[in-house]
């Protein structure tokens, strides 16, 4: 598929993302990458997007984010039928392999990016990542690929500030606690609340040198487009602007999709794609458009396909919304209540 790299957009895409299988009954299925996948073969998208293959990550990578008898924990279920980490997450034969390759996928779309091949990406990997620890599985997660993104950025480029949004319907828990007390990472989270991990409410706000640089949304059940499009036009582009990152990563989850099995919430694809569309001019007018989406969780094959679609269109320049829903979206203010108690509380950090 696709183009040579010259600048553009990119997407990650291996089919051993595909030999991760939790099991027969499990929501986090190798159909929902399939899903995705069909889609993008099936419209002009398999045209204009640039491959990116993944590569292993390296263990010594690995322990930028988790501890070393952890990653060997995981890998020793190379080969094994099915082991068990948690109630919610399980492995098969080829799962470790997927997992490095996830990572290393990741990392190869950020080198795209900062070595000027690519704009902009999707990482269309599997497993997600944001709910593992430093030393355990969490929640269908294996190892943490956008905290490990975010460490690969800083350590290996010398990026000084990472913006990493995360507005899957799950809080990233991992993921905030990977950067609770640094402040060259800024985290930000959409999700709804209360609801699984637990985590995520507004007063996390980080600690020590990082405290103002974790920043909770918690959002209610039943959310639409619109209250997403307030909370992103009062909350997070005025606080990303603030931050004034050198990266964005996104942390990009579809199930607040409308009707997803596991959620809530009621987001269409032109909520998606204008939440994408935010981020993205963001990127532009901070740091240069440099911005990469990471597949997490959604478990509607519609809605993944939607989704993920929606995205890739507007990072393709070429997005779905018409004129009159998009200036609907950019002129919303008022939306959940809980923006009021963010905005008092970040107050105290951010000129907003």
């Amino acid at each position: 598929m696709g183009k040579e790299m010259d600048y553009g957009t990119g997407v990650v895409r291996d089919e051993r993302y595909l030999e991760h299988d939790p099991g027969p009954s499990h929501v986090e299925s190798p159909l929902r990458l399939r899903a995705i996948y069909d889609r993008i073969d099936a419209t002009e998208l398999a045209e204009e997007l640039h491959l990116i293959e993944p590569r292993e990550a390296a263990k010594e990578e690995l322990a930028w984010n988790h501890t070393i008898s952890y990653i060997e924990r995981i890998e020793a279920t190379s080969g094994k039928q099915v082991s068990y980490l948690d109630p919610d997450t399980s492995t098969s034969p080829n799962s470790y392999l997927a997992a490095i390759l996830a990572v290393g996928g990741l990392f190869n779309a950020i080198d795209a990016v900062m070595g000027g091949k690519i704009e902009n990406g999707f990482a269309l990997v599997r497993p997600p990542g944001h709910h593992a620890e430093r030393d355990h599985a969490m929640g269908f997660c294996l190892f943490n690929n956008v905290a490990l993104g975010a460490h690969y950025l800083v350590r290996e480029h010398g990026v000084e500030k990472v913006l990493v949004m995360d507005w899957d319907l799950h809080h990233g828990n991992g993921t905030q606690h990977s950067f609770y007390s640094d402040p060259k990472v800024l985290y930000i989270s959409t999700h709804q609340f209360p609801y699984y991990p637990g985590t995520g409410s507004v007063d996390e706000v980080g600690e020590g040198p990082g405290e103002g640089f974790t920043l909770n949304i918690p959002l209610g059940a039943g959310m639409e487009d619109s209250d997403y499009a307030a909370v992103f036009n009062r909350v997070i582009a005025p606080v990303g602007a603030a931050f004034d990152p050198d990266f964005i990563l996104v942390s990009a989850g579809f199930d607040t999709y409308v009707g997803d099995p596991l959620g809530g919430m009621k987001v269409t694809e032109r909520g998606f794609a204008y939440q994408a569309r935010v981020l993205i001019d963001l990127a532009k007018e901070v740091c240069g458009g440099r911005i990469l989406f990471c597949l997490e969780g959604g478990y509607s094959l519609k809605g993944l396909a939607d989704g993920v679609s929606a995205v890739l269109y507007e990072c393709l320049g070429k997005g779905i919304l018409d004129g009159e829903t998009l200036a609907f979206l950019q002129g919303v203010q008022k939306g959940p209540a809980v923006i009021d108690r963010v905005l008092e509380v970040q107050r105290n950090y951010w000129n907003v």
